[in-house]
């Protein structure tokens, strides 16, 4: 009992503490697993008529991006299919700025400049990663925000946890025929207990992003004790004899050829002169964790071994640990339905804050029992009165 007593004190005030912060993460998370599926209908200006015919270039494509934002150098070009557009993504952290161009694919023609920031997705996902504040600010806030809500998880489990089978007849379901304190009671213990076991896994991979020493936990565990690799560079020959501008293209149709059957494409544009050419290639859409990944020579389009993240069948176990955190994060791991159970728990997750103050408030402002009569010696007997019964035999305690 003195055990529960800890962890019902730490439940209550590490709630409290993180209420408001979880309640922002999980309903931010909740709308934004729908962003590839509402964006398509949202934004037409990312499809375009499919033909029968080759995409231009990577460079036209390339060239299009950069004159429509006055020559700036494109990091990335997304690739989604035969039936959308292509995506020049530009990139800045001094100033900030963020921007996707739109380009039809079949004739390197801009359909949108867009800013980010005036994405309501991206809005939504600011709010998940640093509730809207400064990001060296809020994503020090949503880190140990996380951490706490994860330990808020543990103990709520542990007080759950049925002491015996009269117990547990009651712990599984909700009593809908119940007073309204005791429906949000179980409203708070019960999906709160069904959400947990899907909920732990998103804090936990959140906690990836945030702290350095959980990602170097995770890849510890996962590989039997090595320490996770930082960034591996992967270099062109900026010493080649012959130096060819457009092999980008060569390399790029080549790896077409080698994954014609793939759902969509990334390329990462070299920032410079010895960065190489990053190519992607993703299975299946909306899943991040098996795809491929080829490094080539800028400059000759000869193709670098990969010393890290490289092609998913050589993976190692902690380096798939490493691929799925997004994947398991967002429940796409598990397809269509995983991404429908995430979902739903991250309504229950936010939820919890609301229906655990209410009982908190719930309890603060109950009325102390009535004192219980001072036993009085019977006048006709002599002998000591019963004490009066306040409470009817059998009646279950409600919070």
């Amino acid at each position: 009992m003195r055990f529960k007593k800890i962890f019902g004190w730490l439940h209550l005030w590490l709630g409290l503490v993180s209420g408001t912060i979880v309640f922002i993460i999980s309903i931010t998370g909740a709308i934004y697993s729908w962003e590839p599926e509402l964006s398509e209908y949202t934004e037409p200006y990312r499809h375009v008529t499919p033909k029968d015919q080759p995409f231009q270039p990577v460079t036209a494509i390339r060239a299009a991006g950069e004159a429509s934002m006055g020559g700036e150098k494109a990091f990335r070009i997304l690739y989604r299919g035969k039936d959308q557009a292509a995506v020049v993504q530009f990139f800045q952290k001094n100033p900030y700025h963020y921007y996707n161009v739109y380009v039809n694919p079949y004739t390197a023609k801009v359909q949108k400049v867009l800013n980010r920031d005036d994405e309501f997705f991206h809005f939504i996902l600011n709010g998940h990663m640093y509730l809207w504040l400064p990001r060296e600010i809020g994503d020090v806030i949503v880190g140990y925000g996380t951490l706490v809500f994860f330990l808020v998880l543990v103990t709520g489990i542990v007080l759950w946890w049925p002491r015996n089978k009269a117990r547990r007849k009651v712990s599984f379901r909700i009593k809908l025929n119940a007073s309204p304190k005791r429906r949000n009671y179980d409203l708070h213990n019960v999906l709160g207990f069904y959400a947990s076991w899907i909920v732990a896994f998103a804090a936990l991979t959140g906690l990836v992003w945030s702290f350095t020493w959980m990602a170097q936990a995770e890849f510890w565990v996962f590989s039997g004790g090595k320490k996770r690799p930082g960034a591996v560079p992967v270099k062109s020959d900026n010493h080649a004899p012959v130096k060819d501008s457009t092999s980008i293209n060569q390399v790029f149709e080549a790896f077409l050829a080698r994954y014609p059957n793939a759902a969509g494409y990334s390329i990462s544009l070299p920032a410079n002169d010895s960065a190489a050419v990053i190519v992607r290639a993703y299975p299946s859409p909306n899943q991040f964790y098996n795809a491929d990944y080829l490094y080539f020579d800028q400059h000759t389009g000869r193709e670098i071994p990969a010393p890290y993240l490289g092609k998913y069948q050589n993976a190692t176990l902690a380096e798939k640990a490493v691929r799925m955190n997004y994947d398991i994060h967002v429940g796409s791991i598990a397809g269509l339905p995983g991404r429908l159970l995430m979902f739903f728990a991250a309504l229950i997750a936010a939820s919890l804050p609301i229906t655990g103050f209410l009982v908190w408030w719930g309890r603060r402002k109950k009325k102390k029992p009535a004192s219980r009569p001072v036993n009085k010696m019977s006048a006709v007997s002599g002998t000591p009165a019963k004490p009066i019964n306040y409470q009817s035999p059998g009646r279950l305690h409600t919070p």
